[in-house]
Parts: structure tokens; sequence; C-alpha cells
């Protein structure tokens, strides 16, 4: 090994090795015995770098992408963050910046989990799945989220250019945003058939709980008898929301699982914030692959507790809480250390709730309309499955 190759090796595995101890709930791990057989084979691979690469390469290039490598193996929301990205991920949005209402993941690329209601990303028709493989020209392939979340927003009115692929298309489609904060109300409402309410969720946040037993009550007025719940896209709010909405179906001591590193902790009816249930029709959710987050919790405290049955696909699996913890040249590392269980014990994060019906949309292409917006196959398969069960 020569000198050259030495340093490299040493200021590059010397900083992983010291994040790794920084990491409180990862010291474990070095613990292992097999860690350091792990970290003698990391040190090949730079030497192997180093001496054979056509062109030169600077130690901290290898060292920021193997401490990306490192995040990106553990699941999507883990990340590397430059020391610029964790200034701008720890500093507070600026007031006059607005973004395009897209919930993003990574899968290769930024991917999208949902688009939400009445967003410019929602009416230029982005859907779960998406790919982006450029923001502005510059490509997400080894982008963080938090990254992508930065470059979406801008100044109302200002437009960003999104590099699109959908499924398996063989061409990417030019998408151009204008920036904006339009949006939806949270919770919405009506009556879709004789004694069956409808109510829509987009987002879960602090008003939500309360607009749902309002729009409930209203539903009652008028005659409902069975609800059906809309969570399909909804991807955005608090996860302590998602767990007091549904203390509004659920009388169960457990309606999800907190679980991290250390413990697990059963959250329910009694627990944190006590609220007597008070919608107790038959009720069906409707969920797909832009379910997640607080609506994934939500959806698995009554599904598991068998208080609504679901129809629809598969939601997201994004049911889990990061945290940065600072490295010493000031970059970070994002990790998801909570995660939340069903009340069974089944992970719901990278896993998803599955539906007791599977239903799908009619999947369109990208950049052209839906053939008629007023059918709605999966909402016909919910209404169907909720008449045929059981009033209490």
């Amino acid at each position: 090994m020569t000198d050259r190759t030495r340093f490299v090796v040493v200021i590059v595995t010397a900083p992983i090795l010291a994040y790794t101890l920084v990491g409180g709930f990862l010291s474990r791990v070095v613990a292992r015995e097999d860690t350091y057989r792990h970290l003698r084979v990391f040190e090949d691979v730079v030497s192997l770098i180093t001496n054979n690469y056509v062109d030169p390469v600077e130690p901290e290039r290898i060292m920021q992408g193997a401490l990306w490598g490192l995040a990106e193996g553990l699941d999507p929301e883990s990340t590397y963050l430059t020391p610029d990205e964790v200034s701008q991920y720890e500093a507070d949005d600026p007031n006059d910046e607005v973004g395009v209402g897209l919930v993003l993941t990574r899968q290769y690329y930024i991917q999208v989990v949902a688009a939400r209601d009445g967003s410019p990303a929602a009416e230029a028709g982005l859907l779960p799945g998406d790919y982006i493989r450029e923001i502005d020209d510059s490509s997400t392939r080894v982008m963080s989220v938090v990254r992508g979340r930065q470059l979406l927003h801008g100044a109302p009115g200002s437009t960003v250019t999104l590099n699109v692929i959908r499924g398996n298309a063989a061409e990417p489609v030019e998408i151009e945003l204008q920036r904006g904060a339009g949006r939806s109300a949270n919770v919405t409402s009506r009556l879709t058939a004789p004694g069956v309410g409808y109510l829509r969720i987009a987002e879960f946040d602090d008003t939500t709980t309360d607009a749902i037993e309002a729009a409930a009550g209203t539903l009652e007025r008028q005659g409902a008898e069975r609800l059906l719940i809309d969570l399909r896209g909804t991807a955005t709010g608090a996860f302590e929301t998602g767990i007091d909405a549904a203390r509004l179906f659920a009388d169960a001591d457990t309606l999800v699982i907190r679980e991290t590193s250390t413990e697990q902790v059963p959250i329910g009816q009694g627990t944190e914030v006590p609220r007597e249930p008070s919608i107790r029709w038959p009720v069906v959710l409707i969920t797909s692959p832009g379910t997640a987050g607080a609506a994934e919790l939500f959806a698995a405290a009554l599904t598991d507790t068998g208080r609504a049955d679901s129809v629809g696909f598969r939601t997201a699996g994004r049911a889990a809480e990061q945290t940065l913890i600072r490295l010493p040249d000031g970059g970070g590392l994002l990790l998801t250390a909570t995660q939340y269980l069903k009340p069974s014990g089944e992970p719901i994060h990278r896993v998803g709730v599955e539906p007791a019906v599977v239903a799908q949309q009619p999947r369109v292409e990208l950049g052209e309309p839906v053939a008629d917006p007023d059918e709605d196959p999966m909402l016909d398969r919910a209404l169907e499955h909720l008449i045929a069960m059981p009033t209490a």
C-alpha cells in the first residue's frame, strides 16, 4: 500500500468509525466483532478505488459517498446530509416560500408518495410512485429527500421544472409547475348514497380530529348510518393526530405501538389524550399507495382492532420518525429512530397496511387526462362492501 493510499484510507475510515461511535443507539453495533471485519473490507475497497480508478478521487468524495450508502441501505427515510443540507434542514422555512404540494421519498431517484389535494402537483396529475429524475436540471440519483424538498420550494408564482417518469415508460415527461399555496380543506363530506356518508381526509393536522367529529354530526343529521372514509393520497400530518382521530372510532386499550431501539409503548384510549369514541357506524376506509404517515396509523388502528374494513390498495409503509444526529464536520445522519406498529405488533413501516378487499384505480399515462372524472371504481367497490356490512 502506497503512502497516498494509506493516507486516503485513514482519512476516509477514521471519520466513518467516529461517526458510527457518535450515534448513541448505534454504539451497540460497534461492539460486535463483525463490525471490525466489515471495516477491514471497507478499507480494502478504499484502497482498490484509490489505486485502480481511472481518475484521481478526492478523499472527501469517497467519504461522502460511503456515508450516503450507509444511510441509504437502511430505509428510504434515513439519509446522510451534507453540512449545507443540515443547515437548511434546521432552519425555519422562510415565510415567503411555498412548494408544489408533493410528499417525497427515495427509491433509486426521488419518488412521489402523494400530491396534496388542490396543490399544483395534484392539478398536474402527479401520482404516487412517479419518479422525479430531475428537479430544474439537477439529477436526483444521489439526492436526499431533504434536498429535493428544498429545491421544490421558492417564491409564490415562480416555476420549477420536473423530469418525471411513470411506471415502465421509456421516456420521461417534462412538467413545469407553478409554486403556490393552493390546497383543499383538510376534511370534506357529503352523502354519497342513501344512508351513506362520505368523508375525505386530505391531511391530519391539529384541526382534523374536530373537523371529522363535526362532519360526522352533519352527516348524521342528513341521515347517514354508514361511513366511507377516503384516505387515498393522504400523506401529510402529525402521527399524534392520526392516533387521536382513531380515538373517535375505536375504544381499544392499544391503537398503535410506538417502538424505539429500547422499548415498545402501547398507545390507546386513555393514553396521552383521553377521548370518548363518538362515531360508531360501520366504516370502510379507502386506501392507496399514497396513504402514508398519520393516515396509515389511523388505518392500522381501525382495521387491526376490527373497527373498520379497508378497500383499495396497500398503503405506503411510511410509519416512522427520523432523528438528526450531528456529525463532527457539520454534516448529519437523519436516521429512523422511532417506528409505529399495529396493535397486533405487526410492522407498518416499509410494509404498509393491506386492505381487506383489493381494488385499483385505472392507470393513467402521464400527461393524459382521466377518461371520466366522475367514474371512480375504487369508491364504487368500497361502497358495495360497506352496504354489505351488518349494522351494529
